[in-house]
């Protein structure tokens, strides 16, 4: 029989975007970034999505904290992304990372990191433009987070 995933017990219909604590798996924990509400229609474009993948990963591994990162990708919902930490990242610091991340992401300019041909399986598949839109109004959402706020609606 197959066991039901943790984020499929989320009430999707409840939920808004946010920063959210997804897991805590032995030594990590996943942060759910929800930049938009499920099931509603409005789902971040796939260059915008893939932009930012490539932005806030880059800026993340080059962050004080690039050590424990574990892992920052998309949504196959494409409604947020996953960001994976080492459980000695606070809900604070983690906070703080990814708003320095997507304050990158909204000003960002010039050639998006690992998005040349031999760096990128889908390189022509990019929207800087659209990227930077999503990044500042997430950036607008972040500033209404706290290590307080992190847990799923009920």
């Amino acid at each position: 029989m197959l066991k039901k995933i943790a984020s499929f017990t989320i009430n999707h219909d409840t939920l808004t975007p946010g920063m959210y604590v997804s897991r805590i798996d032995r030594n990590c924990v996943t942060y759910d970034l929800r930049l938009k509400t499920p099931n509603r229609g409005d789902y971040l474009g796939q260059g915008a999505l893939h932009t930012l993948e490539h932005l806030i990963a880059t800026c993340l591994r080059s962050s004080d904290r690039a050590d424990e990162v574990i892992y920052f990708g998309p949504m196959g919902c494409r409604t947020g992304f996953y960001l994976i930490l080492a459980d000695t990242v606070s809900r604070a610091e983690a906070l703080r990372l990814t708003r320095e991340a997507f304050a990158f992401a909204a000003a960002f300019e010039g050639q998006i990191p690992g998005a040349r041909r031999r760096e990128c399986g889908n390189y022509r598949g990019h929207d800087l433009p659209g990227a930077r839109r999503e990044a500042q109004a997430y950036g607008a959402v972040l500033a209404g987070c706290s290590a307080d706020t992190m847990e799923y609606p009920a």
